[in-house]
C-alpha cells in the first residue's frame, strides 16, 4: 500500500515512443504520475492540455511527468500525437500500476456500476519517495496545485 513518505515499488510499464517506462530509472529527478480514465475524452484531454501547457515550468524543476490510463499504446499514441503532449504516455491495461496505486474504483456512468480509474495525481521525489497524493481529482486547477506543491520540493 502507497504511503506518504515512503518509497514507492519500482515498476515497468510500456509507454509512447517505442519505450518502457521503469520506475527506478527515474531516481534523481521529481516525478508527477497522473492516472486519467481514457483517452480522448472531455476531462482527460483537459487536464493532458493542462499539464502540456505548463510542461516547460515543470522540466525547470527537474519534473518529469508521465500520464497512465488503461488505453492501449496505439490509443495512447494517437492521442499524444493529437494532443501534442511533450510528455510519455504509459499504457496499463493490466492494471499492474493502477492495483499498486489503488486508482481503480466503481463509478457511475449513464446510471450504471462501471470499474474504472479515478483520477488521481502522485508526485514522487528524487530519492523515489511518495511525497503526495490526490484523489478524485476535479480538472479545473488541479495542475496549477501540482505545480506549486513541485516548486517546495
Amino acid at each position: 500500500m502507497l504511503e506518504i513518505n515512503k518509497p514507492v515499488t519500482a515498476f515497468q510499464l510500456p509507454s509512447t515512443s517505442g519505450k518502457v517506462f521503469s520506475l527506478s530509472e527515474k531516481l534523481g529527478k521529481n516525478l508527477v504520475i497522473y492516472f486519467y480514465p481514457k483517452d480522448n475524452t472531455p476531462g482527460c484531454t483537459t487536464e493532458g492540455e493542462n499539464f502540456r501547457d505548463n510542461f516547460d515550468a515543470f522540466e525547470s524543476l527537474n519534473c518529469e511527468i508521465v500520464g497512465v490510463s488503461r488505453d492501449s499504446i496505439k490509443s495512447h499514441e494517437n492521442f499524444k500525437a493529437k494532443m501534442k503532449f511533450p510528455f510519455e504516455l504509459l499504457s496499463d491495461v493490466d492494471e499492474t500500476a493502477c492495483q499498486q496505486f489503488d486508482v481503480i474504483k466503481m463509478k457511475n456512468m449513464y446510471g450504471k456500476q462501471v470499474r474504472g480509474i479515478e483520477r488521481s495525481t502522485f508526485v514522487i521525489d528524487t530519492n523515489g519517495i511518495l511525497k503526495h497524493a490526490w484523489r478524485g481529482v476535479k480538472v479545473p486547477g488541479h495542475v496549477e496545485e501540482v505545480l506549486a506543491f513541485v516548486k517546495m520540493l
